[in-house]
């Protein structure tokens, strides 16, 4: 199977330094911000999509903006790039949710994709209006899911759940194709939701031991179900020429990094009620030293930003040779960002993707097999 990438949206701004947020964090930027307008998304999307990245993912919460708005306009600026929409089950009607995403697709010849966010931060959900704790969405986002997939089956449903209730719900027009949903979470009641009902399970990126775990664990979830789920991981990427310049761009990165600021978003994160987002902080311990957790996978990133937190830093030889070894644990889509996000995209685009090609890993999935820019490896 060839590898699938995807390329992030930042539409709670961009920089040339980390902008972080997330799970009840600001969003906070060390540097010159680029704000996320139309055009500068735009220009991003166009370029992802010229280097061969399937889709993009946006994300979602207060701090960035609305992905399904954003998106929209978004869509009207490139032609074949897929959309990953980050949206919550609790703040929105499944019934509507399931003619957004049909109406989505017609409009857009097919190109979206959901990426189901249960919330994590109580106190955030509440600022929605939503006052279930943890496990009582993850059971929402079951049922959710289930009425969901129903509609964009055709079929009529009438469901009284323990959180939602529907009657005599119909499309008038399915979508086509359906959206293929994206899920991520890491406790017990995550991936029981991520077994029955999702088509990719997403992971931050974690050292490959923990991944090969949770693949594992998902894996014989689905096998219970009578399902097969795919994998994906999340994570930044620094990716140069040689490492050295990989690691003075990281540690460029780090040395932006305000004391007083890293202490305060590690106190809101160490609140999290997320099992995922524990798990990021415990790579690093809020510690500035030691950031290499396993060979070219940084986690200097979770130190201003909630959420996915590792980076893969080194040349591009290295983390094509990191994307080899998580692929060989299951990984079969990569979800990546980098600072700033034009740029980077084209960083890896253009150093990386080649020589995944060159190894019949990676082909560019808008253009003929031959087109050159999958052959030749990039140098500058």
């Amino acid at each position: 199977m060839s590898l699938t990438f995807h390329w992030f949206l930042p539409t709670n701004g961009d920089s040339r330094h980390v902008v972080g947020g997330g799970h009840g964090t600001p969003a906070t930027a060390f540097g010159r911000n680029r704000p996320p307008t139309v055009a500068y998304l735009s220009q991003i999307a166009r370029a992802a999509e010229d280097l061969g990245f399937v889709g993009v993912l946006t994300p979602t919460g207060a701090w960035c903006e609305d992905a399904w708005l954003t998106t929209a306009m978004v869509s009207q600026h490139t032609e074949r790039l897929k959309f990953l929409v980050a949206f919550r089950p609790g703040f929105v009607s499944p019934t509507l949710a399931a003619q957004m995403a049909s109406t989505f697709q017609r409009q857009t010849g097919g190109r979206l994709l959901l990426n189901v966010v249960t919330g994590g931060e109580s106190h955030e959900q509440r600022a929605y209006g939503d006052f279930l704790d943890k496990d009582a969405r993850y059971r929402r986002t079951g049922e959710f899911l289930q009425i969901v997939r129903d509609l964009w089956e055709g079929k009529t449903v009438d469901l009284s759940g323990e959180h939602l209730q529907v009657e005599d719900a119909r499309l008038a027009r399915v979508p086509d194709p359906v959206p293929e949903v994206y899920f991520g979470g890491s406790s017990p009641i995550a991936g029981e939701i991520a077994a029955r009902h999702v088509d990719v399970y997403l992971t931050w990126g974690e050292p490959p031991a923990q991944v090969a775990e949770k693949i594992a664990w998902v894996r014989g979830l689905a096998a219970k179900e009578g399902r097969t789920v795919r994998f994906g991981i999340r994570l930044h990427v620094i990716t140069r020429d040689t490492a050295e310049q990989a690691w003075t761009e990281a540690h460029k990165l780090l040395d932006g990094f305000d004391p007083d600021t890293v202490k305060s978003v590690q106190a809101g994160l160490a609140r999290s009620e997320s099992e995922g987002q524990r798990r990021m902080l415990a790579l690093h311990g809020g510690n500035r030293e030691d950031l290499e957790i396993h060979p070219n996978l940084w986690a200097g990133i979770g130190l201003v930003r909630g959420g996915a937190g590792t980076a893969l830093v080194g040349s591009h030889d290295e983390v094509a040779e990191r994307i080899k070894e998580y692929h060989a644990l299951g990984i079969d889509e990569f979800v990546l960002s980098g600072y700033p996000h034009l740029e980077e995209a084209y960083w890896f685009g253009e150093g990386v993707l080649p020589r995944l090609a060159a190894q019949g890993l990676w082909q560019h999935p808008f253009a003929p097999t031959s087109a050159p820019a999958a052959q030749v490896p990039f140098t500058s």
